[in-house]
């Protein structure tokens, strides 16, 4: 069977398409949403905003500051904190800690619990450790408080509530030479000692506001998709919002959040305004139940394999079967533009460019027509046609968002001309020179996306002769991996810098946390206290990273403004490694045959048990 049911033959395609006029087109409408501030035109939810960042789901619990000692903390219990934290435990790492500034785990599955939340990856590549936990997912594609459920279920199966910590944030780390360990402190006045600290503060936590003058004088109800308030709207994530009933509500932001709360937004306020600066593409989703005979079938090992085919499929790598037949599988070729992994060398650049952008205008023009099928209103449809490449922005995938604008009590408001949202007042959103008045305003505007605790200098991190992590990296990342850097010791990242990328980056995270935790179970067996690459040795990486990095500054300058080109003032060329995730995986298991040794530097006799929390008794 065809992964690709669209595919149609070049011939076809020339004959029905303008590629220079397409191209005007896409210019056109990236020049319209362009902004001189960039990113800058967003505004962090801190000081006076601080409130929109706040939990509303887990009532805060005194407790008095720790001041122990462990083998290993981990900031972050989000997918990727809970993996490292498992495959420890597996390792058998008894002293380990969990921290999150969250009440929970869980990361963004914790604070996103917004009316109609899903994931858009397939539930049983998608949620990890399905076989160890026991668990098949109800669905295809799994709803928010369901993966928030697993990630609980992870922490009991692994016994990662132990000594966790929650509603804490880490405010500093510094190495201590003489003693060969991390000095913690946080904002609970804790200040501990750890002798290994990996981060995974994650990069769909921290929510982002725009920087809409007047928007905090306000008098009406906001809050943040990300911090839903049930108690204003009542109901539920599957909808039955009863407080909107008599509401004149604004939703800020279309893009994969918006998607999924418009629909039930629109069913049940009075009236329903969305503020749209790009639309987002809006493909079938066709969520269905999982097939008990199917689930029944399956034989051990079935999820490693199945997340394994679909990263192949997604990363260019041959395979005999699709295992996973989706709207990624289907356009595996035009995710090459922002995505790593492997391309055709069989053809020129040139000519692989050209058929990849025929390909890609086929797509658009597809999705651009459901616009036009589903909506009714023609200038409405108009306005909700994604002008732009198909991965200038994330793909979307909706069943009902379309169809909420045929509606009587939901109006799209464009706001492309005017850069955005102009203001706000006491009563009112304008745009241009037109004021809406409503009673609340809901902000689908995102996160900082890859702007971590470390990355942002909200958590200081001192290495070796107080030199700081930022200060090393001034002129960029410099790691081994992605995972390491020398100069601080022990200190491990799960991100995608310098690493490997893919759209199901819980996969991407499971296999950094079999490799972050290889390397301490294995120096742990050696003997060995402190784990750091040489300068050698980074330098290294960092020139492998940049020399096979996919150049796609081109690209991305000519799309419309998102957070995959910085708003249209940088590019993310050479962040992750382009060969892709299976070279990449491939490469870090012969590393771990052959050159693990290397970044062991000291060996020192063990502590005494009782110095640590959770050792055996």
């Amino acid at each position: 069977m065809d992964p690709n049911p669209h595919t149609v033959t070049t011939n076809d395609l020339i004959a029905t398409l303008n590629l220079e006029e397409l191209r005007a087109k896409y210019r056109h409408e990236r020049d319209r949403r362009l902004r001189p501030d960039g990113a800058a035109q967003y505004r962090r939810t801190s000081g006076e905003f601080g409130y929109y960042a706040k939990d509303p789901y887990t009532e805060r619990i005194p407790r008095e500051p720790k001041s122990d000692r462990v083998d290993v903390l981990v900031i972050g219990a989000g997918f990727g904190g809970l993996l490292t934290a498992a495959r420890l435990r597996e390792q058998g790492v008894e002293s380990l800690r969990l921290m999150d500034e969250a009440g929970d785990v869980g990361g963004t599955w914790y604070w996103n619990r917004y009316p109609g939340i899903h994931c858009d990856i397939e539930s049983y590549v998608y949620m990890p450790l399905l076989e160890e936990v026991g668990y098949m997912p109800k669905w295809r594609y799994a709803p928010g408080e369901e993966i928030r459920q697993h990630a609980v279920a992870i922490a009991e199966r692994f016994d990662l509530y132990r000594e966790a910590l929650f509603q804490t944030r880490a405010t500093r780390l510094a190495w201590d030479e003489v003693n060969e360990e991390w000095m913690v402190e946080t904002d609970r006045g804790d200040s501990f000692r750890a002798r290994f600290v990996i981060t995974s503060s994650g990069t769909l936590t921290q929510p982002k506001l725009p920087g809409i003058p007047g928007i905090e004088t306000f008098r009406g109800h906001t809050f943040h998709t990300s911090r839903w308030d049930y108690g204003y709207t009542g109901g539920n994530q599957d909808g039955g919002l009863t407080g909107l009933a008599d509401k004149r509500v604004a939703v800020v932001g279309t893009g994969a959040t918006g998607l999924q709360v418009v629909p039930h937004v629109g069913a049940d306020a009075q009236e329903l305004f969305v503020f749209q600066r790009t639309p987002s593409t809006v493909d079938v989703r066709d969520n269905r139940p999982t097939d008990p005979e199917w689930a029944a079938s399956l034989k051990p090992g079935w999820q490693r394999e199945r997340m394994e085919n679909f990263l192949a499929v997604l990363a260019g790598e041959p395979v005999e079967e699709s295992l996973v037949q989706d709207g990624w599988t289907a356009t595996t070729s035009l995710q090459r533009q922002i995505l790593s992994g492997a391309v055709d060398t069989t053809i020129p650049p040139e000519e692989r460019e050209r058929r990849d952008e025929i390909t890609d205008a086929i797509t658009m023009n597809r999705l651009r027509a459901r616009v036009d099928e589903v909506v009714e209103d023609p200038a409405t449809a108009e306005a909700l046609k994604p002008w732009y490449r198909y991965m200038c922005k994330r793909p979307g995938f909706s069943d009902t968002y379309l169809q909420t604008f045929n509606r009587p009590n939901v109006h799209l408001v464009d706001t492309a001309d005017t850069g955005g949202i102009t203001r706000m007042t006491e009563t009112s959103v304008v745009v241009g020179d037109t004021e809406y008045e409503v009673d609340c305003v809901i902000f689908a505007t995102g996160f900082d996306v890859g702007i971590s605790g470390v990355m942002s200098g909200t958590l200081p991190v001192a290495g070796r002769d107080g030199r700081t992590l930022l200060e090393a990296w001034s002129k960029g990342p410099r790691t081994l991996h992605g995972f390491t850097s020398n100069g601080f010791p022990n200190l491990f990242h799960l991100s995608g810098i310098q690493n490997a990328n893919s759209v199901n980056f819980a996969h991407i995270l499971l296999e950094q946390a079999e490799h972050i935790a290889a390397v301490i179970g294995h120096a742990r067996n050696r003997g060995y206290h402190v784990i750091e690459p040489s300068a050698e040795t980074e330098d290294a990486w960092v020139r492998t990273v940049h020399e096979t990095a996919h150049d796609n500054r081109a690209f991305q300058a000519e799309c419309t403004p998102g957070y995959y080109n910085g708003e249209g003032s940088r590019s993310i060329a050479g962040a992750s490694y382009s060969p892709g995730p299976i070279a990449f995986h491939r490469l870090l298991r012969t590393w771990r045959e052959e050159h693990l040794d290397e970044v062991l530097v000291s060996a020192r006799a063990e502590r005494p048990a009782a110095e640590t929390v959770g050792a055996p008794r």
